[in-house]
């Protein structure tokens, strides 16, 4: 079965369903109190036998992003299952077109995930993703807290 999940993000502190499918369900937050203008989408809303999700995200930052990096922390059953750190925009030489984005410009982009590579056991999942705009993780950007249902193992 192939799903769709789809989000505007404007009113801040409002968890927001996205998707459910026989083997998953999803919602979002934003971690702070402000309003964000924020679009994503994800093809299929599945974790069964996917070896690509199709991603589409749109965002309008409320400051320069000559540098973002970005911490993208998981929680499987309340227990840290992955913590990953990646400079997306340097300020030099980058490789994404998004990193000379100016305030209030939208950022549109779409991307692959690389569903196979990750084997979800079924339980539940919390996911944040945080950008910053400084290497010392001072001054956030954006952070957004994922809950992830898995409800069936997909091995």
């Amino acid at each position: 079965m192939f799903g769709l999940f789809f989000f505007i993000l404007f009113t801040p502190g409002v968890s927001e369903f996205l998707c459910t499918s026989p083997d998953l369900e999803m919602s979002y937050t934003f971690c702070d109190s402000t309003a964000h203008a924020f679009m994503f989408n994800l093809t299929p809303c599945s974790t069964m036998n996917r070896p690509v999700w199709k991603a589409a995200l749109s965002w309008i930052p409320r400051s320069d992003i000559t540098f973002l990096k970005v911490v993208f922390n998981v929680w499987y059953e309340g227990a840290r299952a992955l913590h990953w750190k990646e400079v997306v925009c340097s300020g030099a030489d980058d490789e994404y077109v998004e990193c000379s984005t100016l305030k209030g410009e939208t950022i549109a982009t779409e991307f692959d995930i690389k569903g196979a590579r990750i084997m979800f056991p079924k339980g539940h999942y919390n996911i944040i993703l945080q950008g910053f705009s400084d290497d010392s993780e001072n001054n956030i950007v954006i952070c957004l807290n994922f809950t992830m249902i898995v409800k069936q193992d997909s091995f």
